[in-house]
């Protein structure tokens, strides 16, 4: 059996971020539901979770809530930025999980009615360790995608330039997600854990 090798960037390695995720097929944008009133979220494939935190904030919607079942994240956190059309979500691992990154990105479309937010994902991702790099996953899906007629090219140049708005922002406030939303007046909403 061979052991499996981690790319290396100098002498830091990348860790494989998706280990759970190893499916590549083509499919329409996955569209997430954060309902206030009932205090849940409902995740693409339509699974409706409890949620233990929404709070409204100048800037968006917070939401804190455990993952039930999940073999590598036991909580995470999200808050969504209409104005960005980002979903900045700060997972927790369960014990002697490393997920690779500090902070993870969803390139996304988000409305509301009312007390339901609603999200669009638009593939791309932005995985961050906080303080050493910042990564793009998921542009051959985007392209995919496109290729497939599922997005449009309107779409398509939404999610690459709000994507590379983010990845500049972060890497010139040293790759700290935290000092890029305060600077942009946008305080942390992060739980100490």
């Amino acid at each position: 059996m061979r052991a499996r090798v981690e790319p290396v960037v100098g002498d830091l390695p990348i860790p494989v971020t998706r280990r759970d995720d190893t499916s590549h097929e083509i499919h329409p944008p996955k569209v997430e539901l954060f309902d206030q009133v009932e205090m849940t979220n409902t995740d693409p494939k339509g699974f409706v979770r409890a949620v233990d935190t929404y709070r409204e904030t100048e800037h968006g919607l917070y939401m804190s809530r455990p993952v039930d079942g999940h073999p590598r994240i036991a909580h995470f956190e999200s808050l969504l930025l209409p104005d960005d059309g980002l979903r900045v979500s700060k997972w927790l691992g369960r014990p002697g999980v490393d997920l690779g990154h500090d902070f993870y990105l969803d390139i996304v479309d988000i409305t509301r009615d009312g007390q339901c937010w609603r999200t669009v994902d638009l593939y791309l991702d932005v995985l961050v360790r906080t303080g050493r790099d910042v990564r793009v996953e998921d542009s051959d899906e985007l392209l995919a995608a496109f290729r497939a007629g599922l997005v449009d090219l309107s779409t398509a140049e939404r999610a690459m330039t709000r994507t590379h708005t983010a990845v500049a922002g972060i890497a010139a406030a040293g790759h700290d997600v935290d000092a890029w939303l305060a600077g942009r007046g946008i305080p942390a909403p992060w739980q100490p854990r």
